[in-house]
């Protein structure tokens, strides 16, 4: 799956993922006053117009970029008709052509992490027949309960062709109280990126493997060590734009044949509309400031690579 990943990059020559993090406040007004009158201030009036939210955003940025990240607690956050939502999001981004990262971060042990693997990326039987749950080709992973927890999902990207990001360095700013703890004079995230190669090696495609990594682009000297450490590791880089991340930043998260990293921006480009530079688009224009900043963004990479 990384392959298939890396030529969606190339081809559209952008090392770029959108965020599909929709926080009902990033919805534009008119979406949710359509709905109210049949659907009540409900779930499901915010589901609705989130969903033809992400739509609009699809159809304005499927042709710049592979790759859309759905942040599955924006939508959990609404119960039943959130997921349905997040359901149909993903349909959507693969009819499109899309590459879908779901940004799940899940991590348990045995059977447990075995069942969220065949949820988000594999496929579950019932008696006879075979159905994938969710159109997922990654899926965030959290590598706290250790290779228990991660191996299930290893297992499932090989028997369906599919790929992982484990978090190793985070964008936020908190994540150094564990992970920047010292154990036997490395830093915890050091330690997790050696067990992310050692994984990987489990599931080559190609130069790279399908077993890739998160670390956060607000951290670049990191970022910097934990590319030499996972060669052939792909990056998933969130923490641009928003969270303070500039393209000056991303440069040692490539290797240099230019390949090896991917950047996330999630409200910069979604919620566009709602900044200074994208205003003259207003609330109905939120797609054509959502193209246009991710137009921006990457010039942005272009230039500082």
């Amino acid at each position: 799956m990384i392959k298939k990943l890396i030529d969606e990059i190339v081809k559209k020559d952008a090392p770029i993922v959108v965020g599909l993090d929709p926080m009902l406040s990033y919805v534009p007004a008119f979406l949710l006053e359509e709905r109210k009158e049949a659907l009540g201030e409900t779930p499901e009036c915010a589901a609705d117009a989130i969903l033809e939210y992400n739509k609009k955003l699809i159809d304005a940025i499927y042709d710049l970029v592979p790759a859309v990240k759905p942040q599955v607690a924006m939508y959990e956050q609404f119960g039943i008709p959130g997921l349905k939502c997040y359901f149909d999001t993903l349909k959507y981004a693969k009819e499109k052509g899309l590459i879908v990262i779901a940004d799940v971060k899940r991590g348990d042990i045995g059977s447990t992490s075995a069942a969220y693997a065949t949820a988000h990326l594999g496929n579950i039987k019932i008696m006879n027949k075979e159905y994938r749950p969710f159109e997922s080709d990654f899926a965030t992973v959290n590598p706290y309960l250790g290779t228990d927890g991660v191996k299930p999902f290893v297992d499932v990207c090989n028997e369906c062709d599919k790929g992982i990001f484990v978090l190793v360095k985070t964008s936020n700013p908190s994540s150094g109280e564990f992970q920047d703890r010292l154990i036997d004079g490395r830093p915890l995230y050091e330690h997790v990126a050696d067990k992310v190669v050692e994984w990987g090696a489990a599931s080559m495609d190609g130069t790279y493997s399908n077993v890739g990594a998160v670390v956060g682009a607000t951290y670049p000297e990191q970022g910097e060590r934990l590319r030499k450490l996972m060669p052939n590791t792909y990056i998933l880089v969130p923490g641009y734009g928003a969270q303070g991340g500039k393209g000056k930043d991303l440069k040692h998260f490539f290797n240099k044949d230019g390949l090896g990293a991917i950047i996330n921006s999630s409200r910069g480009i979604i919620a566009a509309y709602k900044q200074e530079a994208y205003s003259k688009y207003g609330e109905r224009g939120f797609a054509e400031a959502a193209r246009e900043a991710v137009l921006a963004m990457k010039k942005d990479i272009k230039e500082n690579l």
